[in-house]
């Protein structure tokens, strides 16, 4: 992973957390950037496409297979739902371990193989004014998901109190990660409490199929 400081403000945005997933051409990368919002993962077997999202206590996890040229993102502000993933009620993407099983069925789907991921998580940071600390619980949770699914982690920058802007490229498997400053925080920290308010009074609907 390569951490390095941008001089451009990039996307997205923090006022554009929880929106829908959109697309947009970066000049500064010459990539096709999609953003990735909580809820939400992407997989792409483009080589073109940068991955971006912005983590405050919510993780995001960067999973490729080199071989099959085929990669995704995800993000997640919860943990496991701590029902089976075959449950309906814990289908919903706020949900680690759903996150994680749709992310990496879907690259499975497309040709990958488990051997070969390599993986790289991301965020988890204790921005939000909670007793519970969310952001460290998530990035429990994704250590011990991955280490129960006999997955090694290769890059990794998790904990911490700082906001976090993430782009992942799945082509090449890079990453460029900046800490947000403190006057960008108040707006990472207002959108995850929106979102976080919405999961709680919205029920999980759906289901998913996961192998």
């Amino acid at each position: 992973m390569s951490r390095h400081r941008l001089r451009h403000r990039a996307e997205p945005t923090v006022a554009d957390l929880g929106a829908s997933t959109c697309r947009y051409k970066d000049p500064r990368f010459a990539e096709v950037a999609v953003k990735v919002f909580p809820g939400e993962h992407h997989v792409t077997q483009l080589n073109n496409e940068m991955l971006v999202t912005i983590l405050g206590s919510c993780v995001a996890a960067c999973i490729r297979d080199p071989l099959a040229a085929v990669g995704g993102m995800n993000h997640f502000m919860l943990p496991g739902s701590g029902n089976s993933t075959h449950d309906p009620l814990s289908s919903g993407m706020r949900y680690g371990n759903v996150a994680m099983e749709r992310l990496i069925n879907d690259i499975l789907v497309r040709g990958g193989r488990r051997e070969r991921l390599e993986i790289k998580v991301f965020g988890g940071g204790n921005v939000l004014n909670m007793g519970s600390k969310i952001g460290h619980r998530n990035a429990d949770f994704v250590e011990e998901y991955l280490a129960a699914e006999g997955l090694r982690i290769v890059a990794a920058h998790l904990r911490g109190i700082l906001p976090r802007r993430v782009h992942y490229f799945p082509a090449t498997g890079k990453v460029m990660l900046i800490e947000l400053p403190r006057t960008e925080q108040r707006a990472v920290i207002e959108n995850e409490t929106r979102y976080k308010s919405r999961l709680e009074s919205e029920p999980v609907t759906g289901s998913a199929e996961l192998f």
